[in-house]
């Protein structure tokens, strides 16, 4: 059996996707303007969680490898951390890192 892997169409970037999937011209902008906040939303959360784990690691005048160390994760995950590098993270992993350290994160709402 041969599986079919043939790309017939690739979205232009900054191209509406929710317009090429057939949505109306005014319900794909209000799915695309939802879509960037809570993708730029959950991009501030990330920063935020990864603010207080790099500020941590300044206060505890800690090299990498020693914070790698305490963390439990790799020396290069901590350089993603230090440089903010959001996309390689899961909020989860960076909320299990700062428990971790005993800085527990306490979620609000509204």
């Amino acid at each position: 059996m041969k599986i079919d892997t043939e790309i017939r169409h690739v979205t232009k970037q900054g191209a509406n996707l929710f317009l090429e999937l057939g949505f109306s011209v005014e319900e794909a902008k209000r799915l695309q303007a939802a879509s960037r906040k809570q993708i730029n939303d959950t991009h501030l959360l990330k920063e935020q969680l990864m603010s207080e784990l790099v500020e941590w690691i300044e206060q505890h005048h800690l090299k990498q490898a020693e914070a790698a160390e305490i963390l439990m994760v790799s020396r290069p995950r901590v350089s993603d951390v230090v440089n903010k590098k959001t996309t390689k993270f899961t909020i989860d992993t960076l909320v299990e890192m700062l428990s971790r350290i005993g800085k527990p994160v306490k979620l609000a709402i509204g």
